[in-house]
C-alpha cells in the first residue's frame, strides 16, 4: 500500500506541476483546456474513506488555484466532482469486490469501463469548473463548446497517461 501511495503522490506532484506550468496555458481552438491533474484523483483507491477523498480533492484543487490564481474555483469543482465519485463508479460496476485492484485504471476496470468512468468524471468536472467560472448562462453556446471540447481532450489525455503507466509497469515485470 505504501508503494501505491508513494507512486500516486509522485504522479500527483508531476501532474500538478505540468497542469500549472504547461496545460493551464493551453487552450485548443480557444475552447479546450486539458485538465491532466484529474488523473491522480481518478486513481485514488475506491476503499479510501469519504473524508480523505474530499480532503485530497480539495487540497489538489486548492494547489491548482494557488498557482493559477483562480480563487477557489478548482477546489470547489474538485470537491463537488469527487463527492459524487462513488455513484458514478456504481454506474459501471455494482460491487467494490469486482475490482481486481482498488485503484481504478484500464488494467483493473478494462478499457471501455475506464473510458466511461474518465469521461463521466471529466464531464462533471468541466461542467462545474466552467459554470463556476462564468456564473451565468448567457453565453450557453460557448460554454457548452468549452465543456464538450475540454471533456474530450481531458479524457483522451487521462487515458493516454493511464496507458503509459500501465505499459511501464508491465515492461518491468
Amino acid at each position: 500500500m505504501t508503494k501505491t501511495a508513494l507512486h500516486l503522490f509522485i504522479t500527483s506532484l508531476i501532474l500538478i506541476l505540468a497542469q500549472v506550468v504547461v496545460f493551464n496555458h493551453v487552450c485548443l481552438f480557444g475552447v479546450a483546456v486539458p485538465f491532466v491533474f484529474l488523473y491522480t484523483l481518478l486513481r485514488l483507491p475506491v476503499t479510501l474513506s469519504r473524508e480523505w477523498l474530499y480532503t485530497v480533492a480539495f487540497l489538489t484543487g486548492l494547489v491548482i488555484d494557488i498557482f493559477s490564481d483562480t480563487q477557489g474555483m478548482n477546489a470547489l469543482a474538485c470537491t463537488l466532482t469527487f463527492a459524487i465519485r462513488r455513484p458514478v463508479l456504481r454506474l459501471y460496476f455494482t460491487r467494490d469486490d469486482e475490482l481486481a485492484d482498488p485503484c481504478p485504471s484500464i488494467a483493473s476496470l478494462g478499457f471501455m469501463v475506464y473510458m466511461k468512468y474518465a469521461l463521466s468524471m471529466s464531464f462533471i468536472y468541466c461542467t462545474m469548473v466552467f459554470f463556476i467560472e462564468s456564473f451565468d448562462v448567457y453565453g450557453i453556446g460557448i460554454m457548452a463548446m468549452r465543456i464538450i471540447a475540454s471533456t474530450i481532450i481531458t479524457t483522451a489525455m487521462l487515458i493516454g497517461i493511464d496507458s503509459l503507466t500501465v505499459r511501464r509497469r508491465e515492461k518491468r515485470s
